[in-house]
């Protein structure tokens, strides 16, 4: 012991002054230089190498992957083994067999992620519409490139991109694919950086293409005239609003709506969906439907199933007798995901910086980039065919005199010296003098020659006109052009999303569509609820509760009114009277619990009617502290349901009350204690899991039991009990100032 202790002496002796007293393992550093130091470098690396798309329209997991396969000759070969494909891409991805494969997926034609899918695969590759068909594992499948890799990889050994070294610097690989078209506007990509993300919705190929050859051709093109709308490989219909879609064109940012393709068979009576919204999935819209149904918004249809198979997607909606299919899809469309929208952010990295820019500029970025490209190209061949002319120029000098250079080969004595005596003898340099010492002799006759000529001849004219294309843009612009024209000839496919006018589209509305009557609310205990009309409970008003259950809270509404349904766990679930049916008093009711689709152990805590969401609420927690907050929080321009992180975790709710006015309130707590205060001494505050501040002063084991108005709480002698200020502990509340017995809550 008495060692360690010396050792830990000796080594506190070279720890920094600032740091002493801390674990040998720990040292400060500013925050600024821990950011600058290890946050940015990762930040930088999720956006630049994972997340981003570049100009070609691919990440590096997409551009390693393909190259992998092209490198493998899977370009014109037969398939191979995913497996195989995964473990060769390895030796430049090292993130993991499990990300190339759902890489490779996504690329594929089975997955039908892609309206220009680059991965031919066979086998079970999973579908991009359904949450639940899971891609078989990779022993089992096979794949090769699909055919439009030949417009991805051309010239790429033509010095068209620039090449690095992988990770391990033992091959290298293209920091850029050069695509022959626009694939960052064709192939839908989606990532999510730090502190940014991308989001770029697909486009039909043949209308990228017809685009950017009139963009080439006229800077001032109007590029809804043939590029109208995205194109999504699940079809559907997208509800166009010119104006909004200029703005996405214009901006790069926007939301585009795209809802299902249906079709009625009145012989069944039954609605058939075969196209959905890029954005979902089918399970997610059975999901919702189901809800719908359960909860009873939802009467028109009385079962919903999944009939799809090898024909594809196919969801069956059965009808009751009498719905009119028109109506019930308007209402499904905006209640369901049949309905969404594919929310755009063209972000995009461009020389390694990433910038949201709108279709016209990435049209010009990607030609910029394009341009260079075949300018490489074309200075590539431009050096080759001068490397030859060069070589053909010598060999014309020697066969000029070609006795002469065979007398001179012949009277050299050592190998070494033949092509130097050569360059001297004819005045040619190193490389035209070995080219012309390794000419065999049966090539030394008179059509060899002639040939020879002709060809130094075309050589020179095409040089002459690969020089005139690199100094002339236009030049360059036409064979993007005729690439592009070529593209669309072979690879152009039909719009598969169609395009419905937003003018066109009538909305559904649920004004009228349940008619508005008084009823009376009553919910239980155990979280029963019941929704009884007034000559209902004229009839009978003695209402029935089961065994160990009774009242709790009952409010007078119309069957069109919203409620607001506080759970115990922080959660709030939105529902509408007319929701559920009308009932007797005699009924049970519906629990709620299970109704609402609530978490396991999870019970109802309050009903609050919001009205308008022009009032206030008052929350009041067990330990004594009590929030005062808007009703505007818990207003929800969307459709949502349940309202997650409600209020505050920190202490079990104990009651709710909702002001339209400021009143009095009276709170109890554990121990018999009462107090009465005025709510004006609570501040308002915007944030609902704000954990209020104190009222009752919690002593040893005292807790706040619950609270109510003050008018409700019938308590004789009231000066005895109000207080001036917060928090308090109140009064013991005597036997003769109790009134009338109280219960908890909550209107």
């Amino acid at each position: 012991m008495a060692k360690k202790r010396v050792q830990e002496g000796n080594r506190d002796q070279n720890v920094p002054a600032n740091v002493k007293g801390l674990h040998p393992a720990v040292l400060e550093q500013p925050i600024t230089d821990t950011l600058e130091q290890n946050y940015m470098p990762y930040a930088m690396s999720v956006i630049v190498s994972r997340a981003i798309p570049e100009i070609d329209g691919f990440k590096p997991s997409h551009r390693k992957l393909l190259y992998t396969m092209y490198k493998m000759g899977l370009l014109t070969g037969a398939r191979t083994k995913s497996a195989n494909i995964v473990g060769q891409t390895m030796r430049l991805n090292p993130h993991g067999d499990a990300a190339i494969y759902e890489t490779m997926v996504r690329l594929s034609k089975g997955y039908e992620a892609l309206l220009t899918p680059f991965v031919d695969s066979k086998g079970n590759f999973g579908k991009a519409y359904s949450r639940d068909m899971a891609y078989a594992a990779s022993r089992y499948t096979e794949a090769r490139l699909a055919a439009i890799c030949t417009e991805v990889f051309r010239d790429i050994d033509r010095d068209t991109v620039d090449f690095m070294d992988n990770y391990d610097g033992s091959m290298k690989e293209p920091r850029l694919l050069p695509t022959t078209f626009p694939n960052v506007l064709v192939s839908a990509n989606t990532g999510i950086a730090v502190g940014m993300a991308s989001s770029i919705c697909g486009f039909n190929l043949g209308e990228v293409c017809e685009t950017a050859i009139a963009c080439i051709k006229d800077p001032e093109h109007d590029i809804m005239s043939t590029l109208p709308a995205p194109d999504f490989p699940t079809g559907g219909e997208i509800i166009l609003n010119a104006e909004e879609m200029r703005e996405i064109y214009r901006t790069g940012r926007g939301s585009v709506k795209i809802r299902s393709r249906w079709r009625y068979e009145k012989r069944e009576n039954l609605i058939e969906v075969y196209e959905i919204p890029y954005t979902t999935t089918a399970e997610a819209i059975m999901d919702k439907v189901a809800e719908l149904i359960r909860t009873g918004r939802l009467r028109e249809v009385s079962d919903m199933r999944d009939e799809t198979d090898l024909g594809g997607l196919k969801l069956a909606i059965d009808l009751k007798r009498g719905v009119d299919p028109e109506k019930l899809m308007q209402k499904l469309f905006k209640l369901t995901p049949l309905q969404d929208s594919f929310a755009c952010n063209f972000n995009i990295l461009i020389e390694g910086s990433p910038r949201v820019m709108g279709v016209g500029e990435i049209l010009t970025e990607w030609m910029a980039w394009r341009t260079g490209c075949v300018s490489r190209r074309v200075y590539f061949e431009l050096s080759r065919k001068k490397e030859k002319l060069h070589l053909l120029q010598g060999l014309q000098k020697i066969l000029l005199d070609i006795d002469r250079a065979i007398a001179i080969i012949r009277g050299t004595e050592q190998e070494s010296e033949v092509v130097p005596n050569l360059m001297i003898g004819f005045g040619i340099d190193e490389v035209q003098a070995e080219y012309v010492a390794e000419i065999r002799l049966r090539n030394i006759n008179r059509e060899y020659i002639l040939k020879r000529v002709e060809e130094t001849e075309e050589l020179e004219r095409e040089i002459a006109d690969l020089q005139d294309i690199l100094q002339k843009k236009r030049r360059v612009q036409n064979i993007i052009v005729k690439e592009l024209t070529q593209v669309m000839k072979k690879h152009a496919t039909p719009r598969r999303t169609g395009i419905v006018y937003a003018d066109e589209v009538k909305e559904y509305t649920d004004e009228g569509a349940e008619e508005d009557y008084p009823v009376r609310l009553f919910l239980s205990r155990e979280g029963y609820f019941k929704k009884i009309t007034l000559q209902s409970l004229r009839m009978n008003s003695e209402q029935k509760y089961k065994e160990d259950d009774g009242p709790f809270q009952n409010v007078e509404a119309t069957n069109r009114s919203e409620l607001l349904i506080f759970s115990d766990r922080q959660q709030v679930y939105k529902i509408r009277a007319g929701d559920f049916e009308d009932t007797k008093a005699s009924a049970l009711g519906v629990y709620l619990p299970s109704h609402l689709g609530m978490d396991e152990g999870e019970n109802v805590a309050a009903m609050v009617l919001p009205g308008d969401y022009s009032g206030q609420i008052l929350l009041f927690f067990e330990d004594g502290k009590a929030a005062r907050l808007p009703m505007s929080v818990y207003a929800t321009k969307t459709n949502r349901r349940r309202l997650t992180s409600a209020y505050s975790d920190k202490s079990p709710l104990r009651a709710i009350l909702l002001l339209n006015g400021e009143e009095e309130v009276a709170v109890y707590s554990t121990d018999g204690r009462a107090l009465l205060f005025h709510s004006s001494f609570l501040q308002t505050k915007s944030s609902r899991t704000t954990q209020g501040v104190a009222v009752l002063s919690i002593r040893g084991t005292r807790r706040l039991s619950t609270a109510c108005y003050a008018s409700e709480a019938s308590i004789k002698n009231p000066p005895r009990y109000r207080v001036r200020s917060l928090p308090a502990a109140g009064a013991l509340l005597r036997e003769e100032d109790r009134g009338e017995e109280q219960m908890s809550l909550i209107r």
